[in-house]
């Protein structure tokens, strides 16, 4: 019998499956909310001097995250660096994902709207009616002398 976080992780699984674009923005921002208050701990016990309360290791963690980095807290110790770096790295992570997503959204709208034109019974009538206007027109022209006076004999 599977366990109930089985259950659960199958679920989102398949949740995110049927939405691919909200699925992988709500799986990045899981991840980099849980890097975030991690990382926020771990600044606190591996640099304790710079990082007095957990509560500015979160601060920093946030600023960290969200690449804003104001400079006002930095890590001290080789720990909390290496820290730093994998917290910039999912940070930066998380804009390219929801930037991706939202290309995504708005080439897939694009795509959506010329299927659209494409399978618009008008949009082929119209089609239908240019294209035999250019052979009426292309008919004219043959039909008319070099001096445009007159039919060509």
């Amino acid at each position: 019998m599977p366990s109930t976080l089985q259950h659960w992780i199958d679920a989102h699984l398949e949740r995110i499956t049927r939405q691919p674009l909200r699925g992988a923005w709500t799986a990045a921002a899981v991840v980099t909310l849980s890097v975030t208050v991690i990382a926020g701990l771990l600044m606190r016990l591996t640099d304790p001097s710079t990082f007095p309360t957990i509560w500015l290791g979160l601060w920093w963690a946030v600023q960290t995250t969200t690449t804003v980095g104001y400079g006002d807290i930095v890590p001290a110790s080789a720990a909390g660096r290496a820290i730093a770096a994998f917290v910039m790295l999912v940070g930066i992570g998380f804009i390219t994902v929801s930037t991706a997503g939202i290309t995504s959204a708005f080439l897939e709208s694009a795509r959506r709207r010329r299927a659209a034109d494409t399978d618009n019974p008008l949009a082929v009538e119209i089609r239908a009616l240019r294209h035999q206007m250019e052979l009426l027109t292309d008919e004219v022209r043959r039909g008319r002398t070099t001096d445009g006076r007159g039919p060509a004999t």
